[in-house]
């Protein structure tokens, strides 16, 4: 199945700046990722930045990347104008691939891109795995999803849902059965679909919770939820993510 995978490059990261050229093993963190993604066997993979310096690193190793502007106020913004940029046909599979994603599954790639061809209907893919402890359930930082019967997202919330009837009034002692859902931050789009989204209104459940997938289930439209096994390796937020992932490459001899 073609697919292209996207990778949003952005250099003024309020917590780990200059992060998509950090180096890793050798390599600047946005090429580590896109090396990952190319496992994925996707017809290309592309980064698309906001800097000159990133752009000319991605080249020194063989990684393609589009010049993108520097005022979008999020990846899918910037995606959107790669995809006018690398003139994909409206009905393209683009996976979105965090550019801070050093430790990505190229099968988790692969497993999102196929969700999306499998669901007409949806406009949307993306994935989850199982929450396993109270202190990701509880930490707001770790987003939840909610699904049906048919893998489609009901809700996306930083708040610990599924929630009992009572509440618990001492606090949380155990999780709650079937085990919550963590929500993965990689998607799926249709070329049309990623454009389209991006003229949406914003949504005020969107803006309350600092969650965008929030704007698409406003207005309508149906999100494919793909259930990982497992959950990913950690992406890089920080300079304390950071030297845990470069530890990761260094015992792996990568």
């Amino acid at each position: 199945m073609p697919f292209s995978v996207l990778i949003p490059a952005r250099m003024a990261s309020t917590r780990l700046p200059g992060k998509p050229l950090a180096d890793i093993a050798g390599r600047p963190m946005v090429v580590r990722v896109a090396e990952r993604a190319a496992r994925a066997g996707a017809r290309q993979v592309v980064v698309a930045c906001d800097a000159p310096e990133v752009a000319a690193a991605c080249a020194a190793h063989g990684v393609r990347a589009v010049l993108t502007g520097a005022h979008h106020a999020s990846g899918s913004d910037r995606l959107a104008e790669a995809c006018a940029l690398l003139a994909l046909p409206a009905d393209e599979i683009v996976v979105n691939v965090q550019g801070d994603e050093p430790l990505i599954e190229p099968t988790l790639i692969v497993a999102v891109a196929q969700l999306l061809e499998k669901t007409p209907t949806t406009r949307i893919a993306t994935a989850a795995h199982a929450i396993h402890t109270l202190a990701d359930f509880q930490n707001p930082n770790v987003v939840k999803a909610v699904c049906d019967a048919q893998g489609m997202a009901l809700l996306f919330s930083r708040a610990p849902l599924p929630w009992w009837r009572d509440g618990f009034a001492s606090g949380i002692a155990a999780l709650p059965q079937p085990a919550p859902l963590r929500h993965i931050g990689i998607y799926s789009y249709r070329t049309t679909d990623l454009c389209a989204f991006t003229q949406l209104a914003p949504a005020p459940l969107e803006q309350l919770e600092a969650l965008e997938q929030l704007r698409a289930m406003w207005h309508g439209w149906r999100i494919a939820v793909h259930i990982a096994a497992q959950a990913p390796g950690a992406g890089v937020d920080t300079p304390e993510d950071l030297e845990r992932v470069r530890a990761i490459y260094a015992l792996s001899g990568a």
